[in-house]
């Protein structure tokens, strides 16, 4: 059965959100990738067939080696979905400093 995925399930997972840092800077290969953690190969080609699914990591072909690349685009989704809770928080902790200021300024 093929699930499908997004990238707020891809982004759950924190082998997942590792791989997107490490690539974030620089594109990799699944091998570099792998390098990077205590796990077997597999696993991580699993997470990364996740990441491209979800189109967090693009692919590209040169020779032989598969380097990742980060898709910055497609985390604009997530952005987007918190940006209201940035904001509400935000009022919420600016109305609490208010709060504090005019309380701390009456003594």
């Amino acid at each position: 059965m093929n699930l499908r995925r997004d990238v707020f399930q891809a982004i759950a997972d924190p082998t997942r959100r590792a791989i997107l840092m490490l690539v974030a800077t620089k594109a990799m290969t699944a091998g570099a990738i792998a390098a990077n953690f205590d796990t077997a190969r597999p696993t991580v080609s699993k997470h990364l067939q996740i990441l491209t699914t979800c189109e967090l990591l693009e692919q590209e072909y040169n020779g032989r080696e598969i380097y990742y690349h980060f898709n910055p685009e497609k985390m604009k989704e997530v952005s987007d979905f918190i940006e209201p809770f940035r904001k509400m928080w935000d009022n919420r902790f600016n109305k609490l400093e208010s709060i504090m200021r005019s309380r701390h300024s009456k003594k």
